[in-house]
């Protein structure tokens, strides 16, 4: 069985985000996987000691994403695959289209990724993927059992649950829940400084720059306004909804 991850370099949900005329700067800013891509990465990892299959994981983004393919290398993936080329945007459409024109040459029985990124949250690459790719796709999964070219999960659904069965080749995405991520070992990391890494380009997929028009266009980039300290209305209950919605009037658009 082969399975492809999909995985995506983000910040540290620990660090500090500074914005620098409209851009998010990376000065000194440690980068690590996506967080629901470490669920993608684990379960392709079981599923691989389970069935003697091969896990290939696959980033499309800067060179420096080569440093979150390699940590995946030494959690226990087989190959790495970075598609890093200046003519591709960050735009999820582009993204997704890249992923499908390498894909569709590949031989696959499965692919996973992240629910989403902590970065954007958009959370639409695998969507857009299983769709190009005219697979199944079923997102946010907390448990997954394959069992021949039948795959049984159950994805999170607003607080309850539900089963889904579909037939493989299939696209899932990763919740919190569906397993705890292994830290890599140093065999490990030794180890993946052995294993396969391709670098590819525009030029060795069969898609052009022209394909790769944007669908949404950022205006603008800012933090949020510094949270203010909170106010206490005090007398009566009804002195105090008096002044509750006029305080509501006076600074926000609801009235």
């Amino acid at each position: 069985m082969n399975m492809y991850v999909l995985l995506k370099q983000t910040f540290d949900t620990e660090e500090t985000i500074t914005i620098e005329n409209g851009t998010i700067s990376e000065d000194g800013v440690q980068f690590v996987i996506n967080p629901y891509d470490e669920y993608a990465v684990e379960e392709a990892i079981q599923l691989r000691d389970q069935t003697n299959g091969s896990v290939f994981v696959v980033s499309v983004g800067p060179e420096r994403s080569a440093e979150a393919l390699r940590t995946a290398l030494a959690m226990g993936a087989d190959e790495a695959i970075l598609i890093h080329d200046d003519r591709i945007g960050t735009d999820e459409a582009s993204v997704s289209k890249v992923l499908a024109s390498y894909l569709s040459d590949q031989s696959y029985d499965l692919i996973l990724g992240g629910y989403f990124s902590v970065d954007n949250g958009a959370g639409q690459v695998g969507i857009r993927l299983a769709k190009l790719m005219e697979i199944p796709h079923v997102g946010s999964i907390t448990e997954l059992n394959v069992d021949a070219e039948v795959a049984t999960v159950k994805r999170d659904a607003e607080g309850d649950t539900e089963e889904i069965e579909v037939t493989l080749p299939a696209l899932f995405t990763a919740q919190q829940g569906l397993n705890e991520p292994r830290y890599p070992s140093l065999p490990g990391i030794m180890k993946a400084k052995k294993k396969p890494f391709t670098t590819l380009s525009l030029d060795d997929l069969s898609i052009s720059e022209d394909a790769l028009v944007s669908k949404t266009t950022r205006l603008d980039l800012a933090l949020p306004e510094k949270r203010q300290a909170g106010q206490k209305l005090t007398g009566e209950a009804s002195e105090q909804v008096k002044e509750l919605v006029s305080q509501l009037k006076s600074k926000t658009n609801l009235f």
